[in-house]
């Protein structure tokens, strides 16, 4: 039987199109579990060449960058924003639910 690729390696291939990136990252919102949204942030950014590569892009450091995308991370607003910008993305706030007109 041929090897088969592990499930990360199969996701992060996936995560290199940025509506699946995007949808990867919105359903760990959705989670709400902040370890979650952090991994969710690192496999998009290993997607996107490695986080040493996407910290470089955000113009922040690669140590500052592993700690931030760690389980315990807590990154400020705009080195959020910088590091989707350098995956790609961008941070966008939608309305839960529809008002009734």
């Amino acid at each position: 039987m041929p090897p088969t690729a592990s499930y990360t390696e199969w996701l992060i291939e996936r995560l290199k199109d940025p509506e699946e990136a995007a949808a990867h990252i919105e359903a760990a919102i959705e989670d709400g579990d902040q370890a979650v949204i952090m991994l969710a942030l690192r496999h998009v950014a290993q997607a996107q060449g490695g986080i040493a590569k996407v910290a470089r892009k955000a113009k922040l450091t690669r140590e500052a960058t592993y700690r931030m995308l760690s389980k315990t991370g807590n990154p400020e607003l705009r080195s959020l924003i910088a590091v989707l910008a350098a995956s790609g993305l961008r941070l966008a706030v939608v309305p839960k639910e529809k008002r009734a007109a």
